[in-house]
């Protein structure tokens, strides 16, 4: 922290020492007594002119000592940086005000020699300019202050070349209290306003930033609006905040929500007399062009007949008539669009922008079109519903019970292709799987349907199914058929579509299956028989 001080004030001292040495050297001998008489205040030394100046040599010296602190004292940077972004913003706001805290350094030449003055403000704000007077800095910003205490040294030293700067701006806490998680003291600076300390994460769901009072030390308490402050810019909705300030967020009392087509859908605070139009119209930014004002839903919670709240039906009649909403309401304004005739897309096409292909997975998508549209600019702009295994040429569109074949590829692939063929309401567009597959059940690990690779043997399919159920499965007996039914040999060439079965044949397997009947039936004939002899004796 010191050293970034010592950097300020080193800057300003070497630049008007070089603007004024001239100056100073031409006017010495005029002003040497009066000058003299003030560095003697200063210093509070009645010595001779002879140690007066080793004195003045000693005082530069432990000055420059003070400036450039040792490495024990220089802040980490991330610290530096925030004060000399703090000091920088000060400096060039001229709304900044004297704050309590804040660290003021005043540069100037008298006698030739440099005058390096510390000023720091206390809760008084009784500033002190050296031994030249005294100011009362409360209310007054930092422009306002180097304007008057340049003016004071420079009736006292002319042609000092004085300089006034911030070094450190003040740091203070605020009190914040309400509706938020837990009352606390938040830790501040005078260029940050209302909305800068009460942060979102720190509010209930039931605080409202509409009502915001802010009750200062020494005055009388405001209620802001925040919301004006930052949706409309309203820079006097949101005031920076001061030593001392007790800052409450009052619970909102009415809220409201707008979906669908509109421009700033949303939860609202309503103010008293504010209803359906100003939700509509002031905080929702109006309807977009696609809203379908004839069909407006409202949900209505509080005061519901029924639990899972009222739906109460609304027309642009009622935005006009300003319809009275309630605290938790639900406004939905739906789109034209949703008028729109729809068709069906299935099999194999995704609308997921990073496709995982699983051939096996069909999917289906509803889309919305427009009359008089066909299949051609349908599959033009929506290209990305496909992927490599899409059968595009092979597609066909059912249209009340009957098949219609149609190939996509011309329509995918060239521009200028018309389809004669138009959508319809219902229409469903079936895109086959490129990808063949092999059907592997019975006595294995994982049964289910594998992707076909050709020139494979049966063997393969059945260690993608996990290999054969040695339990049940001896011999790695198998049945192997084709497409058609046919029954295929283990050194035939499986074919696209086959389905291989793996046999359930172990004695092992039906021995632990039926034993236990056999058991049972066994212990039945033998205790029946130990009976009738025993009832025979």
């Amino acid at each position: 922290m010191k050293r970034i001080i010592a950097s300020v004030q080193l800057f300003f001292f070497f630049t008007h020492t070089v603007m004024f040495a001239q100056t100073a050297n031409s006017s010495r001998q005029n002003t040497m007594d009066t000058s003299r008489q003030n560095i003697m205040d200063t210093s509070r030394q009645n010595t001779t002119d002879t140690s007066r100046q080793n004195t003045t040599d000693t005082a530069r010296q432990n000055t420059m000592d003070t400036l450039i602190p040792s490495p024990t004292t220089v802040p980490n940077s991330s610290e530096a940086d925030k004060l000399l972004k703090r000091i920088m913003l000060a400096m060039s706001n001229p709304d900044y005000r004297v704050t309590a805290g804040d660290v003021y350094t005043l540069t100037y030449m008298a006698a030739g020699m440099p005058v390096i003055y510390k000023i720091i403000v206390d809760s008084t704000y009784k500033i002190r300019v050296a031994n030249l007077g005294i100011i009362n800095a409360a209310g007054k910003t930092f422009p306002q202050l180097k304007i008057e205490v340049e003016r004071i040294v420079s009736n006292n030293y002319p042609l000092s070349g004085v300089q006034l700067m911030l070094t450190e701006p003040a740091l203070f806490t605020v009190y914040i209290t309400g509706e938020v998680q837990t009352a606390q003291e938040s830790q501040t600076w005078a260029l940050e306003r209302l909305s800068d300390v009460i942060k979102k994460e720190m509010l209930t769901d039931y605080a409202s930033l509409r009502d915001v009072s802010v009750h200062p030390l020494n005055g009388q308490a405001k209620v802001y609006d925040l919301f004006k402050a930052l949706r409309f810019g309203d820079i006097q909705q949101n005031p920076y905040v001061r030593p001392g300030d007790s800052i409450r967020v009052n619970r909102v009392k009415r809220i409201v929500t707008i979906e669908g087509d509109v421009e700033r859908p949303g939860s609202y605070q309503l103010l008293p007399g504010e209803n359906l139009k100003e939700l509509v119209d002031y905080y929702a930014g109006g309807c977009t062009p696609l809203a379908d004002t004839s069909r407006i839903t409202l949900v209505r919670y509080v005061n519901s007949t029924v639990d899972s709240g009222d739906k109460i039906y609304l027309t642009l009649h009622d935005i006009q008539a300003n319809y009275g909403l309630y605290h938790w309401d639900t406004v939905q304004i739906p789109t034209i669009v949703n008028l729109m005739p729809v068709m069906f897309v299935e099999g194999a096409v995704s609308q997921e922008d990073d496709k995982v292909e699983q051939a096996s997975v069909s999917n289906r998508l509803t889309i919305r079109f427009n009359e008089g549209e066909n299949y051609a600019s349908l599959v033009q702009r929506n290209q990305n519903w496909f992927s490599s295994i899409s059968d595009t040429k092979n597609a066909y569109i059912i249209r009340n019970g009957e098949r219609i074949p149609i190939n996509l590829n011309p329509m995918l692939y060239d521009s200028s292709y018309r389809s004669s063929y138009f959508v319809r309401e219902n229409d469903t567009l079936i895109i086959p799987f490129r990808q063949y597959f092999v059907s592997v059940a019975g006595a294995v690990a994982v049964p289910g349907r594998y992707p076909y690779i050709p020139d494979r043997s049966w063997d393969y399919y059945v260690a993608l199914a996990g290999g054969f159920n040695v339990d049940k499965n001896a011999r790695s007996s198998i049945i192997i058929q084709d497409i058609r039914g046919k029954r295929l040999s283990k050194s035939d060439v499986i074919t696209p579509e086959s389905i291989i079965t793996a046999k359930t044949n172990s004695f092992l397997h039906y021995f632990n299956q039926y034993a236990p009947i056999i058991t049972t039936t066994l212990t039945l004939i033998t205790t029946s028989l130990t009976l009738s002899t025993l009832l025979n004796r």
